[in-house]
């Protein structure tokens, strides 16, 4: 496939903070993997290599945060030659590409989830997507309809299902005087507490705990909109401990 426009785009969510979401690769040197690294999107491209010429035509770009939140995320990529518009989430970021040339050249293949493993170094060290996806579609393609209908040819394809499995998390809705306690663990020397919380508020304290035998205690509160974590420990110098993010 050489094409000088293409346009892709979908919806994932996911509660991993890695994983390729889109694959093609050629044999001149031309790829496209769109992943996730750290949470954050990352668009890896390049248009060809020219033996020629030192011109190297390999482009990144990183955008977003915080997207293993297991929300529905949206992604458009659309490029007319070396132009790219990448949109998340309504944010547009524009970049050019290195290099010297226009057209993507790609194999037959293409793959969603994951990308097959070539022997190349960069593909067994790349995890495979593991989430939701929805609205695929490439360059007019309805990849999720036809893929659903089985009219995907060649393709090979591992167990996917059409349905997306929710987690199983109760909420709980806290008001300006209300609270939650339950009962601690004594005679533990590890403390270890997570939560995902929600708020407009800019303030308000979300957790607070005594240490057993008057050894201390600790707060976590958000103060200013930044979450900041205290832990005061009375039996040595150092007793207080303060962090915020």
């Amino acid at each position: 496939m050489k094409t000088l426009k293409d346009v892709i785009s979908l919806k994932f969510k996911t509660s991993e903070s890695e994983g390729v979401i889109f694959h093609g690769e050629g044999q001149q040197g031309d790829y496209i993997t769109l992943e996730l690294k750290k949470a954050k999107l990352v668009l890896n491209l390049n248009l060809g290599i020219n033996q020629l010429s030192s011109i190297f035509g390999h482009t990144s770009v990183m955008t977003g945060s915080l997207l293993d939140d297991h929300h529905w995320h949206s992604i458009i990529i659309e490029r007319h030659g070396r132009n790219i518009n990448l949109t998340l989430d309504r944010h547009m970021q524009h970049l050019r590409t290195n290099g010297e040339f226009d057209y993507l050249d790609l194999d037959y293949e293409i793959t969603f989830g994951g990308m097959p493993f070539s022997g190349k170094p960069s593909s067994n060290s790349r995890k495979n997507f593991k989430g939701c996806m929805e609205s695929i579609n490439y360059n007019g393609n309805n990849i999720t309809d036809l893929a659903k209908r089985k009219k995907l040819e060649p393709s090979n394809v591992g167990n996917l299902s059409f349905s997306c499995v929710e987690p199983h998390t109760v909420p709980v809705f806290f008001n300006a005087t209300s609270y939650l306690e339950v009962p601690g663990r004594p005679s533990q020397d590890l403390f270890s507490v997570s939560f995902l919380f929600r708020t407009w508020n800019p303030n308000g304290l979300l957790l607070f705990s005594n240490f057993a035998d008057d050894l201390g205690n600790v707060e976590i509160d958000i103060n200013e909109g930044k979450v900041s974590v205290h832990i005061n420990v009375t039996q040595v110098k150092k007793n207080r401990i303060d962090i915020s993010s």
